[in-house]
């Protein structure tokens, strides 16, 4: 009897004891959430420039809401940093922030050296602490390669035309009816290029019953390791060609590597690296497109991101026969720079020369002198536009405006300050008002 009393007393008491303790999470959280109701603290970064591209000094305002009903107080700073992590700024400010409250804090930056820079705006405050990174460019239009380019640059690329002319092409275009859309027809083109290696790619043409139309060309070329299929669009006065360089898409054959190893095959000799090939199958594709009736040779636009936009410049670089050049995020430009800044494709550099008896990095780079988008881009005379992205781990905006800088001909660059490697669809439209306008297309 006892013993059932006591179970029972207990067991009320662990009810009573679990009710009074859901009853008091419960008014903790509501207490909370009344603290909390506009929600935690917030940062926002404007730069008092549309790029975040300056002609004088950086100047940055770091706005910070306090939705809570408590008081905040500790530190908003930033930190200055070149692109590859050398501290350049700092400064550091005590903030009391009122509660349900807004602030907001002009950083004027003392004047740098033209050129890009990173910096991180951190808050540190009684109940939040966040970090904003961001990126900045001082005049950058100064910009230029402390590398220059071989002497032999130029002979070495009519050397490899050269070897290229000597190769019969072979053109063949083979209709694929079952892809065709309402409005265009699709082919199947292939050729011979150095090397005697066959590359591939597709066509597609408008529909037409005019058999002697022709049609402005837009040659777009591939990313790295990227497959590239027929481009269908809707426009009824251009040709569309899509390049599968040596190496992939449906142009592997021998050359069939894993993604890490493509960027150095036969690195360690310039006249056998793969990049000669590849930038000979794009001059091997205008060969095609002036071998064709129905395309206009005087209305060509080579176009390209990543390494599509790196091969877009290289091209223009070496055949004056390009009209207009749009190059989105271009790698493998002022390679050299390149060392200690990104990751990739120095990372992949190194890793190679470590599988190679006295290969060495300072012979890679040497080699990859004559594959620099930059030297390409001292010959470039055909109006040219280039998309950047300030926060771009591959192509960072220092090696783009090296680039940039050198061009001949007509040029603008796009900047997308909070981009990576990447560009937005003001871009596209931008690129297509621009090729419309050249090659009278109305």
């Amino acid at each position: 009897m006892f013993d059932k009393l006591n179970y029972s007393i207990v067991k009320s008491s662990f009810r009573v004891l679990g009710l009074v303790m859901i009853s008091l999470f419960w008014c903790a959280q509501h207490a909370w959430a009344q603290e909390n109701e506009g929600g935690d603290v917030s940062t926002q970064v404007v730069a008092h420039d549309a790029n975040a591209i300056f002609s004088g000094s950086a100047f940055f305002t770091f706005s910070v809401k306090n939705p809570l009903n408590t008081d905040q107080e500790g530190t908003v700073s930033y930190l200055v940093t070149t692109e590859k992590g050398d501290k350049v700024l700092d400064k550091s400010m005590h903030v009391k922030i009122d509660r349900n409250s807004n602030d907001s804090y002009d950083f004027h930056l003392p004047e740098l050296k033209p050129g890009f820079y990173k910096i991180n705006f951190m808050i540190n405050v009684s109940d939040y602490d966040d970090t904003t990174r961001k990126a900045f460019g001082i005049k950058p239009q100064e910009i230029r390669s402390q590398y220059a380019r071989p002497a032999d640059f130029n002979q070495f690329w009519d050397n490899a035309k050269a070897e290229l002319a000597k190769v019969k092409p072979g053109f063949k275009v083979t209709p694929l009816p079952k892809q065709n859309t309402d409005n265009r027809e699709v082919f199947l083109i292939e050729m011979k290029s150095l090397d005697n290696y066959t590359i591939r790619g597709y066509l597609t043409v408008p529909k037409t019953k005019n058999k002697s139309r022709k049609f402005a060309v837009l040659l777009g070329l591939p990313g790295y390791q990227v497959s590239l299929d027929p481009m269908l669009g809707l426009d009824n006065d251009l040709a569309i060609i899509t390049l599968n360089v040596r190496g992939q898409g449906n142009s592997r054959d021998e050359i069939d590597t894993r993604r890490d190893e493509y960027i150095t095959y036969r690195i360690e000799d310039k006249n056998k690296y793969v990049m000669r090939g590849v930038i000979m199958d794009c001059v091997r594709c205008i060969d095609f497109i002036y071998s064709q009736k129905n395309l206009e040779h005087d209305n060509i636009l080579v176009s390209g991101g990543s390494m599509g936009g790196y091969l877009a410049l290289a091209v223009a670089g070496v055949d004056k026969r390009v009209n207009l050049c749009s190059a989105q995020n271009p790698i493998l430009c002022d390679i050299r720079r390149l060392v200690g800044e990104v990751d990739w494709p120095v990372s992949s550099f190194r890793k190679y020369v470590a599988t190679q008896p006295g290969l060495t990095l300072d012979k890679v780079l040497g080699n990859m002198d004559y594959y620099d988008a930059k030297n390409f881009a001292q010959n470039i005379t055909c109006p040219t536009l280039m998309g950047i992205g300030l926060l771009d781990p591959f192509a960072p905006p220092n090696n783009e405006y090296s680039a940039f800088n050198v061009l001949q001909g007509k040029k603008r660059i796009m900047v997308f300050k909070n981009l990576a490697h990447e560009i937005n669809e003001k871009y596209k439209e931008l690129e297509g008002r621009w090729m419309r306008d050249t090659f009278a297309l109305f």
